[in-house]
C-alpha cells in the first residue's frame, strides 16, 4: 500500500546562497564585487573583497562569456570566501536585471582539480 505521505528522494535540496553564509556587512562588499566581476564590459579579470572588522575575505573570477537570459544579462563565476571559518570553493551564476541589480542563481560547491 502506497500513502500520501511516503517520503521519495526527489525533492532536491535548496540552492545555498552567499547572503545566507555571510554576515550583512560581508555580503553588501561582496554584492558589489561580484557586480564588478561579472560586468560584461569588464575585463573578466578576478575582483577581490574584504571586510578588515569581521576579517571574511573573498573573490570572484568570471567563467566565459555573459549572456542573455529571460531579460537578464547573466555570468558564470568561481568563488572563493574564508575568514575565521574554512575556505569555501563555489561556482555559481550571476544575472543582471533591468534595474542593475546582481542576483546569485545555481551556487554549489566547486573542487579545484
Amino acid at each position: 500500500m502506497v500513502s500520501n505521505d511516503d517520503v521519495t528522494g526527489s525533492i532536491d535540496r535548496p540552492t545555498p546562497s552567499l547572503a545566507a553564509i555571510l554576515e550583512p556587512d560581508d555580503w553588501r562588499r561582496a554584492h558589489a564585487a561580484l557586480g564588478v566581476a561579472l560586468d560584461p564590459q569588464g575585463n573578466g579579470a578576478l575582483v577581490n573583497w574584504d571586510n578588515p572588522l569581521s576579517g571574511s575575505r573573498g573573490a570572484f573570477t568570471p567563467v566565459g562569456a555573459a549572456y542573455p537570459s529571460e531579460d537578464r544579462i547573466c555570468r558564470a563565476f568561481l568563488t572563493e570566501i574564508g575568514g575565521k571559518a574554512a575556505a569555501r570553493q563555489m561556482q555559481g551564476v550571476g544575472c543582471r536585471d533591468k534595474s542593475g541589480e546582481w542576483s546569485v542563481n545555481d551556487l554549489k560547491p566547486w573542487k579545484k582539480v
